[in-house]
């Protein structure tokens, strides 16, 4: 049976969509597949790890058939990558084989029932439901995903706050030794009061999902999943459990120490202070003085970098460590011209913000060095 029939890329597009989830190693051989659902001329491409959920659909069908069935995810993927732009390309089922030809070249893929594909199963009812632009949300995850704990045994870490409240919309996230604030406002909403915590394999996929466009996302928030839809593209992931640290206790405020710079200035400076830290630790020692900051770093080999820029800041001396990496992450994201920083002491966490903007706030834990 002829299952689809297109343009290479207009497959490409929608399986590369669902496709970023898919795990290369998995303990059930058939979440290695996709599912692809043919009613008619629309074809649906599913992926799941089980936890998270991507589905799509696309016009590629031949004839007024219903099927389905799971290939390989990544073989199908790759062997549409190596064929040559703008060729046509059928895909065949038969029995529990899939054809793929394109041209002279043909392939057969082993196929699994479609009945045995685990889907996640979908809540009746999400409390709460809000629609951004597919750019501002993008842009809330892309201020604070880079502050996301890593496999932390404080599993409520490994992902990003999500809270609604009235007219706003926050994000947070945390590694236990910086914290990453964003928040955007909903003119005209009501939203209920919801504290959330999405995985950050969510968070990941959706940043290379989401469009630089105004058009919409609608987001549903229940108790132990949330649902994003947006243009053909519908993603259902499950949330994490646990209590989230209090953000608003840790960002700290009333700081009378404050330094102005140009954030390229300094990313540039501390770029190449970094090259002489080593791999097991990564500090950077900060110089304050009037007009001036001193940037500091040395290694094992007695080796050092020394970095001196002109800065706004007219208050007493101070030295205070960081790691070179937290500050990197924070200014490699902003688009802004300047940072401010505000100090308390050499044992207090430092606050990075942009002048001018109360949207965003970044917390740094200082080290010992």
């Amino acid at each position: 049976m002829l299952f689809m029939k297109a343009d290479r890329d207009a497959i490409l597009k929608p399986l590369s969509t669902v496709a970023g989830i898919v795990e290369r190693r998995h303990t059930l051989p058939i979440l290695a597949n996709v599912l692809l659902r043919k009613q008619g001329p629309t074809i649906s491409f599913l992926a799941s790890d089980v936890e998270i959920q991507v589905q799509t659909s696309a016009e590629l069908g031949a004839g007024d058939e219903t099927a389905a069935t799971t290939v390989s995810a990544r073989k199908l993927i790759d062997l549409l990558r190596a064929l040559p732009d703008g060729v046509e390309v059928s895909l065949k089922l038969d029995d529990k084989r899939a054809t793929l030809q394109a041209g002279r070249s043909r392939f057969a893929l082993q196929t699994l029932g479609a009945e045995d594909f685990p889907t996640v199963n979908v809540n009746e009812q999400f409390n709460a439901t809000f629609e951004l632009p597919q750019k501002q949300l993008k842009h809330l995850f892309q201020m604070v995903h880079f502050a996301m704990a890593q496999q932390d045994i404080r599993y409520y870490l490994n992902g990003l706050l999500l809270v609604t409240d009235g007219e706003h919309v926050r994000v947070v996230a945390t590694d236990g030794h910086r914290l990453a604030y964003c928040h955007a406002q909903i003119d005209g909403a009501a939203l209920p009061r919801h504290e959330v915590i999405v995985p950050r394999k969510t968070v990941l996929e959706l940043q290379r999902l989401l469009a630089d466009s105004d058009e919409p996302v609608r987001i549903e928030v229940a108790s132990n999943q949330v649902r994003f839809t947006f243009g053909d593209v519908q993603m259902i992931s499950k949330l994490v459990e646990g209590k989230f640290p209090d953000y608003q206790r840790v960002i700290p405020s009333g700081y009378t120490r404050q330094l102005a710079c140009s954030r390229e200035a300094l990313g540039s400076s501390l770029a190449r202070a970094s090259i002489l830290t080593s791999d097991k630790f990564k500090g950077v020692r900060l110089g304050l003085a009037p007009g001036s900051l001193r940037i500091q770093t040395s290694n094992a080999e007695q080796e050092e970098a020394v970095e001196e820029l002109e800065v706004d800041y007219v208050n007493e001396p101070m030295e205070i460590g960081f790691n070179v990496g937290y500050l990197q992450d924070v200014l490699a994201n902003l688009k802004t011209e300047q940072v401010k920083i505000e100090f308390g002491d050499a044992n207090t966490s430092a606050l990075l913000t942009v002048p001018g903007n109360d949207d965003f706030r970044y917390v740094v834990m200082p080290m010992r060095i």
